[in-house]
């Protein structure tokens, strides 16, 4: 399933909309957790693509192992026409912008990035935990950012302490979704 966007703020809207239809017909409900946080994750890594290259971008959403019982994976991809790599940045408590990496570092299970074509691609992943299933994993898992071979590598903040106020939101919200006591998760993601 994948959307084009067009190279205009508008267009964030519009994908987070398309996203949650697409996750509805798939058996993920609107108001599950996952399904928000999925959403956010849209949003960011849209605004991302609009916003740092005004140009087209195309979003995919890929579901796989979606069978009650089963964990299944969800990944979003947006694909640009900017060859610049991802720039993590540690935003000031005032600006308004340069969190939306931070965000998917802390609630994608899995991220990264590589070429493609002229361009690159982005992506995140977020495992589904079925309620009832067996050998459920405690949903965090590894994430970074990843080098042009799509190899996943840990992402390195020049200051962490900046980006903590939204790292302790984004915690908070991964800790209700996953059923976890939020000191277990901070010790766990920190």
């Amino acid at each position: 399933m994948q959307l084009e966007i067009r190279p205009d703020p508008a267009e964030v809207g519009r994908a987070r909309r398309w996203a949650r239809a697409r996750l509805s017909g798939s058996g993920i409900g609107d108001d599950e957790p996952l399904a928000e946080t999925l959403i956010l994750l849209v949003s960011e890594l849209v605004t991302n693509a609009v916003v740092h290259t005004g140009r087209p971008a195309l979003l995919r959403l890929l579901l796989s192992g979606l069978r009650d019982g089963v964990i299944g994976k969800v990944r979003l991809e947006v694909v640009d026409g900017s060859a610049c790599p991802p720039a993590p940045r540690c935003a000031d408590g005032d600006e308004t912008g340069g969190r939306g990496l931070a965000l998917v570092d802390v609630l994608a299970d899995r991220w990264g990035w590589s070429h493609e074509g002229v361009g690159k691609r982005i992506w995140c992943e977020l495992d589904r935990v079925v309620p009832g299933a067996s050998g459920a994993a405690s949903g965090v898992g590894a994430s970074g950012l990843g080098s042009a071979g799509g190899v996943v590598t840990p992402a390195v903040y020049p200051a962490r302490g900046a980006v903590t106020g939204v790292a302790a939101v984004a915690r908070e919200s991964l800790a209700v979704r996953e059923g976890l006591a939020y000191e277990e998760l901070a010790y766990e993601v920190v």
